[in-house]
């Protein structure tokens, strides 16, 4: 089973790719990539998860938006839930200028066999796809007080947050079940840059890293470790609520 994460650019800009694979009871890093053609990234899917192959996509982007206005269910259950560590969602409908891309990108993954999966049966091989959304799931995996704000700011006050994300991936994610230890996978998680511009590639990475690792986490354990935001109907996020195995 195979599991891939897309930090989508959601009005234009490069996406960041990642596929993670579980084997006897844990789960490799295989890829992480960043592309920037929409059709360079369904063929990177393509190629990781054949129509014969099952596995499951998680998508940081909104990819259900039935709402000509205003704010989804799922992004108003985001402020209410996760406003206090900063991690409300940036809002979602038909009116806005990444809709339609977004709204395309989940519709080529139907297309792919690639169902919506807001309930699951628990390591069931099939083929779905979720919505994803790093911030919270970053607060919950690592046990955090707030987000760690490598978006916005200064490259000086940016830099610093990511060196945590990348700690946090090589300390924590180990402990966690299901668990990633990217220090005994194929390749490597790349290290923090000093320019802007790589910067924003490597955390384009990172956050594809996180949200393979959130959908590998949602077929695991379903929704007994899982916060579900939402439905299929009004659009939806899947949040982990991991308990960790030792060490933390």
């Amino acid at each position: 089973m195979r599991f891939i994460g897309v930090d989508l650019g959601w009005s234009s800009g490069a996406s960041g790719l990642c596929c993670v694979e579980w084997r006897s009871g844990k789960l490799a890093l295989l890829d992480l990539q960043r592309m920037l053609a929409i059709a360079d990234i369904l063929a990177w899917i393509d190629g990781w998860l054949p129509l014969d192959q099952p596995g499951m996509v998680a998508v940081d982007a909104p990819t259900l938006i039935p709402n000509a206005t205003g704010m989804r269910l799922c992004d108003r259950l985001a402020h209410k839930h996760f406003g206090k560590y900063h991690a409300g969602c940036y809002p979602a409908n038909l009116g806005s200028t990444f809709a339609q891309r977004t709204l395309a990108f989940g519709l080529s993954l139907e297309e792919r066999g690639f169902n919506h999966a807001p309930t699951i049966h628990p390591q069931q091989p099939g083929r779905w796809q979720i919505e994803a959304f790093p911030h919270p799931a970053i607060v919950h995996l690592f046990n955090l007080p707030r987000i760690l704000k490598y978006k916005k700011g200064t490259l000086a006050e940016r830099r610093p947050e990511l060196v945590r994300l990348r700690h946090y991936i090589h300390e924590s994610l180990p402990l966690h079940e299901p668990p990633l230890d990217v220090s005994l996978s194929e390749i490597s998680v790349p290290a923090i840059p000093f320019k802007g511009a790589e910067l924003k590639a490597v955390e384009d990475q990172l956050d594809s890293l996180i949200c393979a690792y959130i959908a590998a986490h949602w077929w695991h354990w379903g929704t007994e470790r899982n916060l579900v935001l939402g439905d299929r109907a009004e659009g939806y996020i899947v949040v982990p609520i991991p308990k960790m195995t030792s060490g933390g």
